[in-house]
């Protein structure tokens, strides 16, 4: 089983995301770039750049980071609605060109200040279709040439995608991660995307989530490749499990003085997957062997709701039992994000490799 291992770059216009270090610069190409060699130099596949109205284009970003790099890859995440599936495809593909193969998606579905860029807010069923044929579509335009469409929600005619996407044994063409946790939102991982990514859900969760989505693939005709399953968590590594332990209790009192911006934050608190890891703090601080729920309670949110916290020995081994249950994608983070990257690239890759 092959295992990949990302970050997340952060790409805030405000410092201080999570308890990174707060610096002018913060959002700087030269702090950015020294985010991405870091990933480089330390063993990490690539990172995940994070998209919402109101922060640096993910693109844009992702591009010029390509261009500082050798081996970064990006994993850009956008949304449909923001971007039009043709138009897309051939940005993304035009980066991959130049990039030579190095790039990743991530579609988000989730709400966001939609009027602010000119989209509408339908209901989940509808706003859910038009993920699923914008995947549909972005695919069969890096795959086939002279494609026509006629969806509900998109069209397209004898339209071609240049530079074409050239295509490799393990990777016909960038890979679609995707996430959500509705009903509606399964239903397309099971038949469009390449990945599913998951929140720090306990393992149970996971485990009886992948099945569903296997037997829903089945179920709905899947026509490609098998799925495959992400995780996306913070990771809380400290050198010893009490080190571990008193830090991150530390930080989520400190977080717990200054939780009532998060109460305003409607987009994220309604999302079907985010109040799964809320309730987690329902059935105790800790579940599984580490996993922390009390930050989601205090300000953590989406990756940030729960941490497995503990050495870097503890945090591997829970990482291997998600492994186990059939996760091959590790989306991992914590901050300071700058010494977190060499921390967690010397200490915990090494461990989950052997």
């Amino acid at each position: 089983m092959s295992l990949e291992f990302l970050w997340y770059i952060p790409n805030q216009v405000t410092a201080g995301h999570r308890g990174d270090t707060v610096a002018a610069d913060h959002n700087s190409l030269d702090t950015l770039t020294a985010q991405a060699e870091a990933l480089e130099r330390h063993g990490w596949r690539g990172a995940l750049i994070g998209t919402g109205w109101g922060r640096p284009d993910t693109l844009t970003v992702a591009a010029t980071l390509a261009a500082r790099t050798e081996t970064f890859e990006p994993l850009i995440a956008i949304r449909p609605g923001y971007w039009k599936p043709a138009h897309f495809a051939s940005a993304a593909a035009t980066l991959d060109h130049l990039s030579g193969g190095r790039v990743r998606v991530n579609i988000v579905s989730g709400k966001d200040n939609l009027d602010a860029y000119g989209d509408s807010d339908g209901e989940q069923a509808d706003r859910y279709a038009r993920t699923r044929e914008f995947l549909h579509l972005v695919r069969k335009l890096w795959t086939e040439e002279n494609v026509t469409y006629r969806g509900e929600h998109y069209r397209v005619t004898d339209s071609t995608v240049l530079p074409r996407i050239t295509a490799r044994p393990d990777r016909p063409h960038p890979k679609l991660y995707f996430g959500g946790a509705s009903e509606a939102a399964e239903r397309v991982a099971a038949t469009e995307a390449d990945v599913q990514l998951f929140w720090g859900e306990p393992r149970a969760g996971v485990e009886e989530r992948i099945a569903r989505l296997k037997q829903l693939s089945a179920e709905l005709g899947r026509e490609h490749a098998p799925l495959e399953f992400g995780l996306r968590i913070t990771t809380f590594v400290r050198d010893t499990t009490e080190q571990a332990w008193a830090e991150a209790e530390a930080k989520v009192a400190t977080m717990a003085q200054n939780h009532d911006g998060y109460a305003k934050d409607v987009f994220r608190r309604t999302a079907v997957g985010q109040q799964r890891l809320l309730d987690l703090a329902d059935r105790g601080e800790v579940l599984d062997d580490n996993l922390y729920t009390t930050p989601g309670k205090y300000g953590g949110g989406g990756a940030g709701t729960t941490w497995l916290v503990g050495s870097a020995e503890d945090v591997a081994k829970s990482l291997r039992a998600y492994r186990d249950l059939g996760i091959t994608h590790f989306v991992l983070s914590d901050t300071p994000y700058l010494s977190e990257i060499e921390r967690q690239g010397n200490r915990l890759l090494p461990l989950l490799r052997e």
